[in-house]
């Protein structure tokens, strides 16, 4: 009995071991299409005391295919890092009370999205909305009795023709025409534009009906802010009749709490907006654009003394983009961050202008594509929690004290890519053949890099043009790498980050030697013997579709194209694309018809007859930006040549293809799928 036993116990030990087993080398080990939904990354952090910190966990929703926001907090003290509102759906606009008590938020309920208030002390969350329109801009009053926020408000009209015959009962006609008038009738990533605009209204937190404070045929929403008394909100806005045809042009205005009267504060030539008042109340701060027409203008950080009316250019020698800006608490400065050289930092500045540059890089935001981001908060007692930049995996929060080290408080992403080889990102020097300039770029390497075999390598160019790539997590690049492939990615003229003169090489006159930024980058490249030069790619989204585009039409180096939701031609853009009044004014010198052999010289479609690059386009279908017909016509001319063309339409999407994790998916994976299809050299082991 005892050996039969034994001799079954052998048996089922032979039978186990027998087993098909998955080695270690069949598991992942660098990033996949897959990987996609596993990551995360900290959004709009804000504290609650000097030790306590909320923020918004941004993860991916795999059954709905959409981005899910979850508050968590983090004692600063002791590390704890635990749910703070995380049971709920997706929650947006968290904003605390200056009463540190309570929290108002926004969260969709049966498709509509309401506003909604926390109390900390009972954990209880009460809807105070019941709109059909989504809260914006929510905004405290100081002594967190009243919320005021943004509210679209429908603004009806007589239509054209109202004489229409009654249908007979049961019949079925086609849908009533739809009737357009308006300067702004669509707009990317809304569609169409229902009549009405977005007006101020004011809540108690003891709940009702939200009233309305601003009326007028013009928009009045963007950022609020509640004069020191609460008796009034700030707020920025055009309210000319002729506003929709003038889109650099608004002033700060004051509607008072309880008549609803406006007052202008502000009159200064150009754009001035983001109201914020300081802690004391005396000063105002925004920002203020002086308007000179060209395509790449820098704002301002002003502050005026709401006594003496007298106003004061904070950053004015500066000569950088800024970002987002908070008030010291002890009113006596300012907090803001700026774009320098692809990257996103921080300063401090005094009431009298001079700044002070802070030692931390944000970043970690820019899920898809390495374009500089990033948030940050600042306490009571000065310490500042901010996004940390990483080259190989999105964001996570960092605290900064001055004179300490600063300290990691989050590891979001440990679990989905510690296990994993990521692409290593290395600084690459370029200067430009065509003026000695120094060209920022960047080169990431597919893991496990050999650099005694050969790789075909990627160009990638970032939109625009005048935005920012910089050493920063792409989740597009890491998956190009992952492929085997070099990938390049640089801060041609015209980029963003390098001050007015930089950015404006290009006005009126692009596409021109950023081109040539660009083939520097890819000659500094292939010098290295590690580039199979026979096997260059080239890709690139909006203003980077435009450069690849071009740059075909130029040269017949590359092995295949991806332009992704393109210009092709300056002119049909010029009347098609949702914000016409911006780009006819500032990117173009006259109106289009007036110079159309100007804009045709710079447009990719004049180049189409030079173009034997294999080439595929790549548009969303709502995609009111660059209209998907920028890419039907570079198509039909494509195949009117009988070059290698494919369209790849991505039903539903804007131009920001990225925004549902599953696009993004479909976006890299087609670009790969094209590339692969062109690749013909050996592939090194990854």
């Amino acid at each position: 009995m005892a050996n039969s036993r034994f001799a079954w116990v052998i048996g089922a030990m032979v039978f186990l071991l027998s087993l098909p087993t998955q080695s270690n080398a069949q598991l992942p080990t660098t990033l996949s299409l897959e990987d996609t939904f596993n990551l995360e990354f900290p959004a709009s952090p804000f504290f609650i005391d000097d030790h306590t910190l909320v923020y918004a966990r941004q993860s991916m929703d795999i059954m709905r295919d959409s981005r899910r926001s979850a508050l968590w907090q983090v004692n600063i003290k002791d590390g704890t890092h635990r749910p703070f509102l995380a049971n709920k759906s997706s929650v947006s606009q968290a904003t605390l009370a200056p009463t540190k008590d309570k929290i108002a938020f926004t969260q969709s309920v049966n498709g509509r999205t309401q506003l909604f208030l926390y109390y900390i002390d009972t954990q209880q969350s009460i809807p105070l909305t019941n709109v059909s329109e989504t809260p914006r801009n929510l905004t405290w009053s100081h002594d967190g009795k009243q919320l005021a926020f943004t509210l679209f408000t429908p603004h009806t009209s007589k239509p054209l023709f109202s004489d229409m015959p009654k249908k007979p009962k049961g019949a079925s006609w086609a849908e009533q025409a739809t009737y357009i008038e308006n300067v702004q009738y669509r707009s990317d990533g809304q569609g169409y534009a229902k009549a009405g605009f977005e007006q101020i209204y004011i809540l108690p937190v003891e709940g009702g009906t939200p009233r309305q404070l601003t009326q007028g045929a013009f928009s009045n929403g963007g950022t609020l802010a509640f004069s020191h008394d609460n008796q009034a909100l700030y707020f920025a806005a055009d309210r000319a009749e002729d506003f929709a045809l003038h889109p650099l042009r608004s002033a700060i205005y004051k509607v008072s709490i309880n008549s609803g009267d406006v007052e202008q504060v502000t009159d200064l030539e150009g754009p001035e907006y983001g109201p914020a008042i300081s802690p004391d109340g005396k000063w105002l701060a925004f920002s203020h654009v002086i308007d000179n027409k060209m395509a790449y203008q820098i704002d301002d950080l002003m502050v005026m003394n709401l006594k003496t009316k007298e106003m004061v250019r904070l950053t004015e020698s500066l000569d950088r983009t800024l970002g987002k800006f908070v008030w010291r608490h002890d009113s006596k400065g300012i907090i803001f961050s700026y774009l320098d050289q692809g990257e996103n930092t921080l300063a401090a500045v005094n009431l009298k202008g001079d700044i002070k540059p802070i030692d931390v890089s944000l970043g970690g935001q820019s899920f898809g594509r390495p374009y500089t981001s990033g948030d940050f908060a600042l306490s009571r007692n000065g310490s500042i929690v901010y996004t940390q930049a990483s080259r190989t995996r999105p964001a996570d929060l960092m605290l900064y004290r001055k004179g300490k080290q600063d300290s990691q408080l989050t590891t979001l992403n440990d679990d989905a890519l510690n296990h994993l080889t990521m692409a290593k990102v290395e600084d690459l020097s370029v200067v430009s053949s065509y003026d000695e300039r120094e060209i920022d770029a960047w080169v990431a390497y597919p893991p496990n890099f050999d650099s005694s075999k050969k790789y075909p390598l990627i160009l990638e160019i970032h939109g625009g043009p005048h935005a920012a790539y910089g050493p920063h997590f792409s989740l597009e690049i890491q998956l190009m790498a992952a492929k085997g492939y070099v990938v390049v990615w640089s801060n041609p003229r015209g980029s963003s980050s390098y001050g007015s003169e930089f950015g404006n090489l290009i006005h009126h006159n692009y596409p021109s030697q950023d081109y040539d930024d660009l083939m520097d980058v890819v000659d500094t490249m292939v010098a290295n013997n590690y580039i199979d030069s026979k096997q260059l790619f080239i890709t690139g989204g909006s203003g980077g579709g435009v450069l690849t585009a071009w740059s075909i039409g130029k040269t017949n180096r590359f092995a295949a194209a991806v332009v992704a939701k393109p210009v092709i031609n300056w002119m049909s853009f010029a009347l098609t694309a949702d914000a016409y009044p911006f780009f006819s004014q500032y990117w173009m010198a006259d109106m289009p018809w007036k110079i159309a052999d100007k804009l045709w010289k710079r447009s990719p479609l004049s180049l189409v007859g030079n173009v034997e690059t294999p080439t595929l386009l790549l548009t969303g279908e709502a995609d009111y930006r660059t209209p998907i017909s920028e890419s039907e016509q570079y198509y039909q001319a494509l195949k009117l040549r009988g070059v290698d063309a494919a369209m790849v339409r991505i039903p539903g999407a804007s131009h920001g293809i990225a925004s549902k994790p599953s696009r993004l998916i479909q976006k890299v994976g087609n670009i790969l799928a094209w590339f692969e299809r062109y690749r013909t050299e050996d592939k090194p082991e990854s």
